[in-house]
């Protein structure tokens, strides 16, 4: 059965499935992980988040998929993952992550 992203809400196909990656459980709650509802995202989208929000972020302000979806740091980001079927994409850590994990 194909998968779609919590996030993007992308369908992944089943022939994509066979990469074990390709699908990623996201919690919710970072650092919370015995508690923390979960949602299915492709690893662009999770890989995404990780690299714009920091755990403290997720946990207190973005903590559903909706909330994710309508954060002003992902809107450019789902335009462009919309309109392709990759699951591979090069994310870097945003600045503004870096400064506040050190």
């Amino acid at each position: 059965m194909p998968t779609t992203c919590a996030l993007c809400r992308r369908t992944v196909p089943v022939e994509r499935l066979d990469d074990p990656g390709a699908v990623q459980t996201h919690h919710l709650r970072p650092e919370r992980r015995e508690t923390s509802p979960t949602v299915e995202l492709c690893r662009p989208c999770h890989d995404q988040i990780h690299a714009l929000f920091t755990n403290a972020e997720l946990r207190e302000s973005f903590d559903t998929a909706d909330a994710l979806r309508t954060a002003d740091r992902l809107a450019d980001y789902l335009d462009w993952i919309r309109g392709t079927d990759t699951l591979r994409v090069a994310t870097r850590t945003s600045d503004h992550v870096r400064r506040r994990r050190d």
